[in-house]
């Protein structure tokens, strides 16, 4: 209870003129809070307009080559030579085999 009287007593003793009013510096900083917030969002408009519409690779795009030998021979394309190795290696599922297939019978078997 002494400590709300206090708290009251603190407030009256404040001038009503001087309560609710800021110090000119307070409208200075937000002004200049303000003119910083226009200028990010005019960046911010010249920085999407310059955003293409699609992401879309273009057609017309001309591979430039590293060095001369690109130029006479290519040479494989990025993959090719995993795709080849992947072609001429045996297939990890193969299809059940028959009895008769050439081998001998396995030692444990008639």
């Amino acid at each position: 209870m002494i400590a709300h009287s206090a708290l009251l007593a603190a407030a009256e003793q404040q001038l009503p003129e001087d309560v609710g009013k800021a110090p000119p510096i307070g409208l200075l900083l937000i002004v200049v809070l303000l003119i910083a917030v226009a200028l990010l969002v005019k960046s911010m408009t010249t920085h999407l307009k310059r955003i293409p519409p699609t992401f879309e690779p273009q057609d017309d795009v001309v591979q430039v080559p590293d060095d001369a030998s690109e130029l006479v021979d290519p040479g494989p394309q990025p993959g090719e030579i995993l795709l080849d190795s992947l072609r001429r290696a045996p297939r990890a599922i193969e299809p059940p085999r028959s009895d008769d297939d050439g081998r001998p019978d396995a030692p444990g078997q008639g």
